[in-house]
């Protein structure tokens, strides 16, 4: 059965529309054991009272022939009964427990409540992300502009960032605060590419792990249009239902970041495992923001990558004691507002493949922002006002210049200008004013 799976994954490779799961036929090509697919079959009826056949199969993910035997079983044995027929065969049969199968789905749920999609095994999972990683050259110049047409960005920057994404090798953004590191991040994001199959949950030894996460995994087809087509032949599937399409994932993780958040995490209420991010994050990003202010030390949180990022494989563990191997294909991201130096030593960051400085901007490329984010709101600046405000307050004083000030500045006269009543403009007087609400003096006196 592997071996097919991997037949399968080279051979979507090679698609240029990408991989798909395709819909399996039978209870040996789920991957599934029929004890497994029992108990969650009876689990999901315990949980939903009287079902439709078909109802039942979507339910799970699965073709209604693959668990017509099941269900066939459960009635000879009186765990199931038949409640009546909407006329169309087995298909169409309304399923409710009996007294008895309520008794065995009981004894189940102690193991765990879990009664979603039927999971994945987890060496199909495995293969999917092997079959759906980026393929070698896959960034072109022109899509990488593109995703960061709405930066200020010199040519020079964005050829450090290229050769980083296009390997998708480690990465770290560093620089002072407000320089847009975060922002380039969300700008990779925007890259276009293929989108990915994951599994609602995998299943490994037993233990059920949940993988899909709507807070970072955007569907490509929206949940209304995929309940739509409950009644639709099974012929008509498009792909194992037990998958859902989503865009390549972003995830983000920032100073809350614990060791412990990059492990299973065991739910005691379902008795289940929630996917850690890097899992959730595979065949995309994870950003780890400010880096180095986490509540364990950089070091800690770059030796728990140092397998991953050299091996390609990831270790976690389920609370019984045993472990699971899953592949590491993030891309994975690391930005900070330290000086690489207060991060570690020179042996320390060389595990981090690729490194770039966002620069304070250029004068230029101040006013470009200035004059963007300005046209974004269609407020017209005053000829000069730019130029009096860069005297004034940064030329003259030494002030360095963030990328995050031009919106900063203007957001702060908006609100001066609404609430005196005054001209929609960018005047000189309105920025000299909105400046000093904006920034902190550095004539401040104890």
């Amino acid at each position: 059965m592997i071996s097919t799976l991997d037949a399968q994954a080279a051979s979507e490779r090679e698609r240029p529309e990408g991989y798909c799961p395709p819909v399996p036929q039978t209870l040996e090509e789920t991957g599934l054991n029929e004890n497994f697919l029992q108990q969650l079959l009876l689990k999901t009826m315990y949980f939903r009272g009287e079902m439709v056949g078909r109802e039942l199969g979507k339910s799970l993910g699965l073709n209604f022939s693959i668990i017509e035997g099941c269900l066939e079983y459960f009635r000879q044995h009186h765990l199931v009964a038949v409640k009546r027929s909407l006329g169309m065969g087995m298909v169409s049969n309304v399923f409710a427990l009996s007294e008895q199968g309520r008794t065995l789905a009981s004894k189940y749920l102690e193991s765990n409540t879990y009664a979603g999609k039927a999971p994945v095994p987890l060496a199909q999972y495995c293969a999917s992300v092997r079959a759906q990683k980026q393929p070698a050259n896959w960034l072109t110049k022109d899509s990488l502009r593109a995703a960061f047409r709405h930066m200020v960005l010199s040519d020079d920057l964005l050829s450090q960032i290229g050769p980083a994404v296009n390997a998708g090798k480690s990465f770290l953004l560093y620089g002072q605060p407000g320089n847009g590191k975060t922002y380039a991040a969300e700008a990779i994001f925007r890259i276009e590419a293929l989108p990915i199959y994951i599994p609602y949950a995998i299943e490994c030894a037993g233990q059920i792990v949940q993988m899909f996460d709507p807070l970072y995994h955007n569907r490509v087809k929206p949940e209304e249009e995929e309940q739509a087509t409950l009644w639709s032949v099974d012929e008509e599937k498009t792909h194992d239902a037990r998958w859902v399409q989503v865009r390549r994932p972003f995830v983000v993780s920032g100073g809350e970041l614990t060791l412990e958040m990059l492990d299973l995490a065991f739910k005691p209420d379902s008795k289940i495992y929630d996917a850690p991010f890097q899992l959730k994050a595979n065949n995309g990003i994870y950003l780890i923001d400010d880096f180095g202010r986490q509540r364990v030390s950089p070091a800690e949180v770059l030796n728990r990558w140092i397998v991953p990022m050299e091996k390609g494989i990831d270790y976690l563990n389920f609370l019984s004691g045993g472990k699971m191997s899953v592949p590491f294909d993030c891309f994975l991201v690391f930005s900070t507002n330290l000086r690489p130096e207060q991060i570690g030593d020179e042996a320390f960051l060389r595990r981090i493949q690729y490194k770039m400085y966002m620069k304070n901007p250029t004068e230029e490329e101040f006013a470009v922002i200035f004059r963007r984010y300005a046209a974004s709101l269609n407020l017209p600046i005053v000829p000069g006002a730019l130029g009096f405000i860069l005297e004034r307050r940064f030329r003259s004083t030494g002030k360095r210049l963030r990328r995050c000030q031009p919106r900063d500045l203007i957001s702060h006269a908006v609100d001066l200008i609404n609430f005196e009543g005054l001209r929609y403009e960018l005047s000189a007087e309105v920025l000299d004013r909105a400046y000093e609400s904006t920034f902190v003096t550095d004539q401040y006196e104890a």
